[in-house]
């Protein structure tokens, strides 16, 4: 079954349980996928999914920052949010292999930031966060120098 299917079906699941919290967050982002489906006028593939997906979860991220602090209430609910949204997230890619990835990178003459993220980043689309690969790119350049 196709990611954005199981999305619709888990909000129907979210509706007839009267589950409102889980209503909201995930007719949001079956919303958002819409929206891109309809934008690209076609059937969007998993990995197209798993990026509306992301981008929902770093919007979430984002709100948790601004509330932390004041309104911790709200940034309670944006984090039940990104759990229930991390949980159609394809596995997380193990850290040592992204590390290996970005040393192949700078071993093959990329020796700024923007040359290791345009190398690395397309071998982890969709299975890796960007500010990851970052971190990683960043402490392996600080080694080099």
């Amino acid at each position: 079954m196709a990611l954005f299917d199981t999305l619709q079906a888990d909000l129907n699941a979210a509706r007839k349980a009267q589950d409102k919290a889980r209503v909201l967050v995930l007719g949001t982002i079956f919303s958002d996928a819409k929206n891109r489906k309809i934008e690209l006028r076609r059937d969007l593939t998993d990995d197209e999914v798993v990026d509306v997906l992301r981008k929902g979860i770093k919007r979430r991220r984002e709100s948790i920052e601004l509330y932390s602090g004041k309104r911790d209430d709200l940034a309670d609910k944006e984090r039940a949010e990104v759990a229930v949204l991390e949980a159609y997230l394809p596995a997380a890619v193990d850290p040592e292999e992204l590390r290996a990835a970005v040393r192949a990178a700078i071993a093959g003459g990329a020796m700024q930031i923007g040359a290791v993220m345009g190398k690395v980043l397309p071998q982890f689309k969709g299975r890796a966060e960007g500010s990851t690969i970052n971190a990683i790119a960043r402490e392996e350049l600080s080694r080099q120098g």
